[in-house]
C-alpha cells in the first residue's frame, strides 16, 4: 500500500529542487499534492510533471499573507483538509558576508523564511487533520558556521525554535511537527553561487559530494508518513555528515 494513499498534501515553493522532487514522490505514494510557486509558467510545468490529476498548482508567494489565504481557501474548497504540510518555500544568499547585509536583504529573507513559514503553518492549522504532519524546511548550516550566510542561516535557525515551541504548545493533540535539515544539495539555487564557494562547502561534507534532491525527498516522506508517528519536535539531518563532525 502507498504510504500516503488518499492523503492531501501542501508543499510550498515546489517548482524546482527538493520541493518538486518531494511533490513527485508524494504523488507516487498516493497523495493529492497542492504546490505553490511565484512564477506561473514554472508552476504550470511542475504540475504537468507531477500529473494534473495528482497535483493542483496555486500561484502564491509565501511572503504575502493574501496569497497564503488564497492557497488554503482553495484546499478547503476542494478537499476540506490537509494531512501533510511541507513548508519549503525559502530564499537566501550564501555569498553575502556581514558587511554586505542591508536592511532590504535582511527583510527579504526573514519575510519569506521566518514570517512566511509562521503564517503558512498558522493558516493551515484549522485544516490540519488528526494524525497530520507538519514539516519545516531548515538547513544543516544553521548549526554550523558557514562564512557568507549570516542572514540565511539565522532565518533557518529560527525554524528550530518554531518546531520546539509548537510541539510543546500542541501537547497531546494528534499532530506532529518536525524539521528537515538538508545539507548541501544539488538544486538550482547552487547555480547562483560562485564556484569557489560551492567547492569550499562541498569540501566540508564528509560524504565528499552534494546530496541529491531525491535523497531529501525520501527523508521528507518518512516524516510525512505514519512511519514517523512517534517522532515530534525533532531535527532530521540529511547532510552527508556536514553538521555532524
Amino acid at each position: 500500500m502507498a504510504k500516503l494513499d488518499g492523503k492531501v498534501a501542501v508543499i510550498t515553493g515546489a517548482t524546482s529542487g527538493m520541493a518538486l522532487e518531494t511533490a513527485l514522490l508524494f504523488a507516487k505514494e498516493g497523495a493529492h499534492v497542492y504546490i505553490t510557486g511565484r512564477d506561473k509558467e514554472r508552476l504550470d510545468r511542475a504540475v504537468a510533471a507531477i500529473g494534473a490529476g495528482a497535483a493542483t498548482g496555486v500561484q502564491a508567494d509565501s511572503g504575502v499573507p493574501a496569497d497564503l489565504d488564497r492557497l488554503f481557501e482553495t484546499v478547503a474548497r476542494e478537499h476540506g483538509r490537509v494531512d501533510v504540510l511541507y513548508a519549503c518555500a525559502g530564499i537566501g544568499n550564501l555569498a553575502e558576508p556581514l558587511e554586505a547585509v542591508t536592511e532590504e536583504s535582511f527583510d527579504a529573507v526573514f519575510d519569506v523564511n521566518v514570517r512566511g513559514t509562521l503564517l503558512t503553518v498558522q493558516k493551515a492549522l484549522p485544516l490540519m487533520a488528526d494524525g497530520g504532519s507538519i514539516i519545516l524546511n531548515g538547513t544543516a548550516g544553521s548549526v554550523r558556521g558557514v562564512p557568507g550566510s549570516t542572514v540565511y542561516q539565522a532565518s533557518k535557525a529560527a525554524l528550530r525554535s518554531f518546531v520546539r515551541v509548537w510541539t510543546a504548545e500542541w501537547g497531546t493533540r494528534d499532530l506532529r511537527v518536525n524539521l528537515i535539515n538538508p545539507g548541501p544539495t544539488a538544486t538550482p539555487i547552487v547555480e547562483q553561487i560562485p564556484a569557489p564557494v560551492v567547492e569550499r562547502i562541498v569540501s566540508m561534507v564528509p560524504a565528499g559530494r552534494m546530496g541529491r534532491p531525491a535523497e531529501i525527498a525520501s527523508a521528507v516522506l518518512f516524516l510525512a508518513s505514519d512511519d514517523s508517528s512517534f517522532v515530534r519536535g525533532t531535527e532530521l539531518f540529511v547532510d552527508g555528515g556536514f553538521a555532524q563532525v
